[in-house]
């Protein structure tokens, strides 16, 4: 195997053969390219819904009230279902072995306004365990807390990018904004990971909104989360225990659809993953396909090569060379050309995937990447496959009797 002659004669055999050399690299090498390729593709396919939902907390509900579908205890159809504050309250006391935290959320597009600066930017009416939900990361300041919400303080945290419009470079905790009509103290100034739409958000305590429209109580929506040690199956329980007793507070049916709706954001990310998990297996499949039809021409082209070799052979046993020999010579060169052209066709995939990064995220394709060692052990079956492919014809080469060798045309 490490004979010096034989490699020679390898190389020189090469040389001579650029076309079909070249035909045989390009085969192997352009397969493990599609393969990586496809593979990262398929991550960069996960990693896009896992940044949809990583953006906020997973283990959340949001609550939503619509309108009623069908009659029930002396109710007519058609009715608009509201939350209240009191809502919060019966839900903290129901379900503590769930609940991690609960907060409303009130949303309104407002006039603001600093100095000669202005714009519209919407606002949500939250409680303190919001920034929870969100993950929002304070840059400067504080969030609202308890005493906001008790209080009913006319204080705001804006959004980055709110700063940025309204103040320029200007600090601008503890400044005053205009705030639809209302002078307002901005106390914090948060960013968010989740892009530039969620830093021109306004944050202020629910109360006060609820204060400013005519001192209601009612809440748009509820933003709670559960307990991350109940795993997936106790946030259906939770789900389902939750619906029924909104249901049987506000006089809803069983079967009415429409009147609570509950967004359950850790079952959507399972649905999600497993989604993008089945889409990766398909593309896993057609990844292999590629790598099965460049074991195929690698295999076509070593009968091809031993074809085209036989009077070479016959001459060679005519001098003595063993089948062995014959077997050596001809699955070396299908090894050699396979593992230079499968770690070049690697290394252009790993590169190109690298290269891209977000270039693709309108495409639903994030950071596409492919675990070094799932590509180097993707090479490596493709090296074994080709060595395979080319034993075949190397034995069938072997067994040529020298005389009928000689006389191939």
């Amino acid at each position: 195997m490490f004979s010096r002659d034989l490699w020679k004669e390898i190389f020189e055999t090469i040389s001579k053969n650029r076309l079909r050399t070249f035909l045989s690299g390009f085969t192997v090498a352009l397969g493990i390219l599609i393969f990586v390729v496809l593979y990262g593709f398929g991550n960069g396919l996960k990693n896009t819904f896992n940044e949809f939902f990583m953006d906020d907390a997973t283990n959340t509900f949001f609550v939503f009230a619509g309108r009623t579908s069908m009659p029930y205890k002396g109710f007519k159809s058609n009715r608009n279902i509201e939350f209240k504050n009191d809502d919060l309250d019966d839900i903290k006391q129901n379900f503590p072995m769930f609940l991690e935290y609960i907060t409303p959320r009130i949303s309104r597009n407002v006039l603001v306004k600093y100095k000669g600066e202005s714009n519209n930017y919407n606002t949500r009416a939250v409680g303190p365990a919001h920034q929870y939900n969100e993950k929002t990361i304070m840059m400067s300041g504080r969030y609202i807390n308890e005493n906001d919400v008790l209080e009913r303080t006319r204080y705001a945290v804006i959004g980055r990018l709110v700063e940025k419009d309204l103040f320029g470079s200007v600090n601008s905790v503890g400044k005053y904004i205009d705030l639809g009509g209302r002078a307002f103290k901005v106390i914090g100034v948060f960013q968010d990971d989740g892009g530039d739409n969620e830093e021109r958000y306004i944050y202020i305590p629910y109360t006060t909104r609820q204060l400013i429209e005519k001192n209601t109580d009612k809440i748009d929506q509820i933003v709670l989360g559960f307990k991350q040690e109940i795993g997936y199956a106790g946030a259906m329980a939770f789900e389902k225990s939750l619906n029924k007793f909104l249901k049987e507070k506000h006089n809803i049916s069983p079967e009415d659809q429409r009147a609570i709706f509950i967004r359950n954001v850790a079952d959507q990310l399972k649905q999600n993953q497993q989604f993008a998990g089945v889409l990766q297996l398909i593309v896993l499949f057609v990844a292999f396909g590629t790598i099965i039809a460049g074991v195929i021409g690698i295999s076509n082209i070593m009968v091809f090569i031993v074809k085209e070799r036989t009077k070479e052979i016959g001459v060679r046993k005519a001098l003595g060379a063993t089948p062995r020999a014959v077997i050596s010579m001809i699955l070396l060169e299908a090894v050699f050309i396979t593992t230079i052209a499968g770690y070049i066709g690697m290394a252009i995939g790993v590169l190109l995937l690298g290269s891209l990064g977000d270039t693709l995220k309108d495409y639903f394709i994030t950071n596409p990447y492919i675990d070094i060692n799932t590509a180097i052990m993707a090479t490596f079956i493709l090296i074994v496959a080709g060595a395979i492919a080319g034993y075949i014809p190397a034995k069938r080469a072997a067994r040529i009797k020298p005389i009928v060798a000689l006389r191939d045309e």
